[in-house]
């Protein structure tokens, strides 16, 4: 069994950034490609970044493209989601994921590992 936990998100102003983290803990041993995704009251889950497991490759949705950028450091169980240029519409809870699925990796499905989320709330 693998914990993610993530950590780092809180209120901000449009504009400002935040880099929240998300560490693993258990069976860490295995290095697994990670995703982030986040999600608001009333919508689905919604794809935000994808690394893997050598941090070499990455993937990005469509909405948050050139102002986050994600990262790892194996050494240290982490993954990371720097947030920058941040919007109102980024507001939602930020789930880490472990990847283990084939497929898609911008799908839920791909990912059977979670963390239990952070809130970022992005004011206007």
């Amino acid at each position: 069994q693998v914990q993610l936990v993530e950590s780092g998100g809180g209120l901000v102003q449009a504009g400002d950034s935040l880099r929240l983290s998300c560490a693993a803990s258990g069976r860490t041993n295995s290095i697994y490609d990670m995703g982030w995704f986040r999600q608001t009251p009333g919508k689905e889950r919604e794809f935000v970044a994808y690394i893997s497991w050598s941090g070499t490759s990455t993937a990005y949705g469509n909405s948050v493209k050139g102002r986050f950028m994600i990262s790892r450091d194996n050494a240290r169980n982490t993954v990371y989601l720097q947030m920058n240029g941040l919007k109102p519409e980024d507001t939602a809870v930020y789930y880490c994921a472990a990847y283990i699925r084939s497929g898609s990796v911008s799908a839920i499905g791909g990912y059977d590992y979670w963390g239990q989320g952070t809130q970022v709330t992005v004011s206007s």
